[in-house]
């Protein structure tokens, strides 16, 4: 995964809810732009949960082996 695709879902206009997925088969979702960043260089990510506004999940953007959007599953294989 590259943060460049990842930004082209994160900043797709309309924008649309997708599922992150890692390596270790753990999921995050995003159901709006706020619940996600990233650190400045891109590899970091953090996941809001939306249950709670105080929980968060810090991934590397390396172990992401999928995006999910809207129920359509796209593979993004990490490069």
């Amino acid at each position: 995964m590259t943060i460049e695709r990842l930004k082209r879902v994160h900043n797709a206009s309309p924008f649309r809810p997708f599922v992150i997925h890692a390596a270790d088969g753990r999921s995050f979702s995003v159901p709006h732009r706020d619940f996600l960043s990233h650190t400045p260089g891109g590899r970091t990510l953090i996941v809001y949960s939306e249950d709670d506004a105080e929980d968060f999940s810090i991934l590397d953007l390396l172990l992401v082996t999928e995006i999910e959007v809207n129920g359509s599953r796209s593979r993004r294989k990490r490069q």
